[in-house]
């Protein structure tokens, strides 16, 4: 009996791991980058897509039905436009984006039955695969957002039953975060875009995948009290914005994937501990309204400018540490 149970939870663990790590591509690949080069950046033609997931991401906590089955009626809708992909309409484009935001909380909700090593390997298998097929022709990604969600709904069925408490202690802030995917955004969609400096497209393919892995896996490993961890991660943004302006590509390929996987760690870390009703909200400003604006940043080529909304995010940082050690003091 006990082998058995043991098996259960494996392939619960295992389907966990794959249910997260191919929908985290799916987003990656086809609603993040592809449809976006797609439609060739055109901010309007795309804009049901991020109003579509505003309103998936309110859906899930209002629809009343198990969450199980709210997993399958997105997913089997996600399906369905990917069947379209890329030819999309407004009405496709809303409807995937009611998919696409409708998952995310679920599938941070369902983080909460993974522990730290099935986290590990979801994100190190999503960074390493979304890095290798990032130069894939974006009009050619139909069959390939396909075959993720079959993945994605294969593995949904098989997803355990037991929350795992992963004993972190740590909660940053919504604007902590949502400064943080700001920076991220708006650094990756330019980059996306750069005819001169594209870290992607200029051969650092496994330099990238290696450090994003090495990222989680600092994430995960070792411990730093929170403020610490919050002025680590502005630096290492600082750095990387520094070498993206001196044109190192090189040396970006190196901090900047390390950046993004730690910091997402740290993001879904406190998350997980929350309600899906306020995963769902945070969700509007983390996934739709800070990586929106990050969005816009790129297209209107405003990166010059991030460098001084870095420096008031920064001053509002330290700002907000002090007074919490005042209050600590007096306590």
């Amino acid at each position: 009996m006990q082998k058995l149970n043991f098996l259960k939870m494996s392939l619960g663990q295992l389907a966990l791991i794959i249910f997260i790590s191919s929908e985290l591509c799916y987003y990656l690949l086809i609603a993040q980058t592809g449809i976006v080069e797609y439609f060739s950046s055109d901010i309007f033609a795309i804009a049901p897509l991020p109003i579509g997931g505003v309103i998936g991401s309110l859906l899930t906590y209002f629809l009343k039905v198990s969450n199980k089955n709210k997993i399958r009626l997105f997913l089997s809708l996600q399906l369905g436009m990917s069947f379209f992909y890329p030819n999309l309409s407004n009405i496709m484009l809303f409807l995937l984006g009611i998919s696409v935001g409708a998952l995310a909380p679920l599938i941070i909700n369902e983080l909460k039955k993974a522990s730290l090593i099935d986290l590990g390997f979801a994100l190190a298998i999503s960074y390493t695969i979304g890095t290798y097929l990032f130069n894939y022709d974006a009009a050619l990604r139909g069959g390939l957002g396909i075959t993720l969600t079959i993945i994605t709904i294969i593995s949904s069925q098989f997803l355990s039953k037991i929350k795992i408490n992963q004993e972190s202690n740590q909660e940053f802030s919504l604007f902590v975060m949502v400064l943080w995917i700001f920076l991220d955004a708006a650094l990756f969609e330019t980059l996306s875009r750069d005819s001169v400096i594209s870290i992607w497209r200029d051969g650092y393919s496994f330099e990238i995948a290696l450090f994003h892995i090495i990222g989680v896996v600092a994430a995960l490993t070792f411990s730093i009290r929170k403020n610490q961890k919050e002025l680590f991660i502005i630096i290492l943004f600082a750095l990387s914005y520094l070498f993206y302006f001196l044109q190192e590509a090189f040396i970006l390929s190196l901090i900047y994937p390390f950046v993004i996987s730690y910091y997402n760690v740290a993001i879904l870390q406190t998350i997980i501990k929350k309600d899906l009703k306020i995963i769902s909200i945070y969700m509007i400003f983390i996934g739709w309204m800070a990586s929106g604006a990050g969005l816009f940043v790129a297209l209107e080529n405003l990166i010059i400018f991030v460098p001084s909304i870095f420096l008031l995010g920064l001053i509002k940082v330290i700002n907000t540490q002090q007074t919490q050690n005042k209050e600590l003091n007096y306590a």
